[in-house]
């Protein structure tokens, strides 16, 4: 196995490149130093299955102190507490719950559809960044199916928490000083204030939540937490610990709207990227969007009618997928294939190098084609495992349905409206922040269909 030592600016404008530079040098599984880290980059699909299935084993890192100021919630628990977060979250995101979410991700495009029909209205077309508009209409989406008619105020975290994003990336580009978060730098300080902030309007809203509730059901994620918590709470669990506390709530609020809000607006604005590239796939996904709903508004049971525009999703997450690699940390020395790993070490698996593996997908793998999902995901890989743009095993993300209910009726909501192609000033520069996206927005050429 090939060892390196390197330090790697992420914000590269070409993110495949690190990882395929790194793939020709040193082989399908290398060894590297990330500082004092040592860390095994894995690419063959029978190990990843064996890191993604053992959670007991391959479990997340160790969370910069830092990031403790953004979220933490189910995607850095582990063990009994993550096993018990997860099993009171999970109603919230059952499909008869997204059903009732429709009409809420309904409304939040029709606000930014208009917004983008008065831009076009003078002159029948004109030139947008979709990018700020598409961060905003998954933010708003995130307001409401959070936190129903309080969504005003959940728009206000968001704001907060992106601002808290931006800050953490600072320092996390530079190798992390143990004890940093404790220096009252500038950055730190502002840090802090806005988690305190956040958590007191997220306990704000709780709060009312809790004086209010009747026994009906709630339609947004709040309304669920709370009444799965009861019930547990009622079942006489608590004695085990099977419960959510106050600071739970908040947390795991907090991780939904970071994690749905990014992950779902960068799956549509390369989906809005690609289709301007490929007209032909644009066209095909709109007469399907068309014979599906026709003048009606988009409804559950016609999105799982949209194979066209699902097989173009999965070709964008294969080619962009929002979260370019996966960690995970052993405790103990472990056996990995022919690997012997000792304790301490963390485990990469590069999802987006996979992503575009020719060995998995052919030599057309850096290609946009999304007949290669005509016979669904498995097919497609030859059962290999190798395509988990929302992670896999047991810690699938738990928000992977949501995101796709509402990428698909955004996307199909602006097909109706809009044919779009790239502008002359758009510039191909995907940069890795939390996920993939545009370092320079995404100009398109918007034209109102009549």
């Amino acid at each position: 196995m090939t060892t390196i030592l390197c330090h790697v600016s992420y914000r590269s404008t070409n993110i495949l490149s690190i990882f395929m530079l790194w793939l020709l040098f040193s082989g399908t599984n290398y060894f590297a130093w990330m500082g004092p880290i040592p860390r095994v980059n894995i690419t063959d699909p029978k190990l990843i299955k064996d890191i993604l299935s053992n959670t007991e084993v391959f479990q997340k890192p160790f969370m910069n102190p830092l990031g403790k100021f953004i979220v933490t919630g189910i995607l850095a628990y582990e063990g009994e507490k993550w096993a018990t977060h997860r099993s009171l979250v999970n109603p919230a995101f059952h499909l008869e719950k997204l059903k009732l979410m429709v009409p809420a991700m309904y409304s939040s495009c029709c606000e930014m559809i208009s917004k983008w029909e008065v831009s076009v209205s003078t002159k029948g077309s004109c030139e947008l960044d979709v990018w700020p508009y598409l961060s905003n209409l998954t933010a708003d989406v995130i307001s409401r199916t959070a936190f129903g008619s309080d969504y005003e105020e959940g728009k206000q975290i968001f704001e907060l928490q992106k601002e808290q994003t931006d800050l953490l990336m600072q320092p996390l580009r530079s190798m992390y000083i143990p004890g940093w978060k404790f220096l009252p730098t500038k950055t730190n300080r502002k840090m802090r204030k806005i988690y305190n902030e956040v958590g007191a309007l997220v306990r704000n809203i709780i709060n009312k939540r809790q004086r209010t509730m009747n026994g009906e059901g709630d339609t947004d994620l709040l309304g669920i937490l709370l009444k799965s918590n009861l019930k547990a709470m009622d079942q006489e669990l608590g004695s085990k610990n099977i419960k959510l506390t106050v600071e739970d709530i908040i947390e795991e609020c907090k991780l939904f709207y970071l994690a749905g809000q990014e992950t779902t607006s960068v799956l549509l604005v390369w989906t809005m990227v690609m289709l301007s590239k490929h007209q032909k796939w644009q066209a095909l996904a709109r007469e399907e969007v068309l014979a599906v709903f026709g003048d009606n508004k988009p409804d559950f049971d016609g999105l799982h009618q949209l194979k066209t525009v699902t097989m173009i999703l999965n070709e964008v997450m294969r080619l962009y997928s929002p979260v370019a690699f996966l960690v995970r940390y052993i405790h103990k020395n472990t056996k990995l294939g022919g690997l012997v790993l000792p304790a301490g070490t963390e485990i990469m698996v590069p999802t987006i190098t996979i992503h575009h593996d020719p060995e998995i997908w052919g030599e057309d793998s850096k290609n946009f084609k999304p007949e290669r999902f005509s016979e669904g995901i498995v097919k497609a890989t030859r059962g290999q495992g190798t395509f988990f743009p929302f992670g896999g095993g047991p810690r699938i993300c738990i928000g992977q349905n949501f995101a796709l209910v509402e990428a698909k009726i955004a996307l199909a909501m602006i097909l109706k409206r809009f044919y779009f192609q790239l502008s002359p000033s758009y510039v191909h520069a995907p940069s890795l922040m939390l996920t993939v996206q545009p370092q320079h927005g995404a100009h398109l050429i918007l034209q109102k269909i009549i």
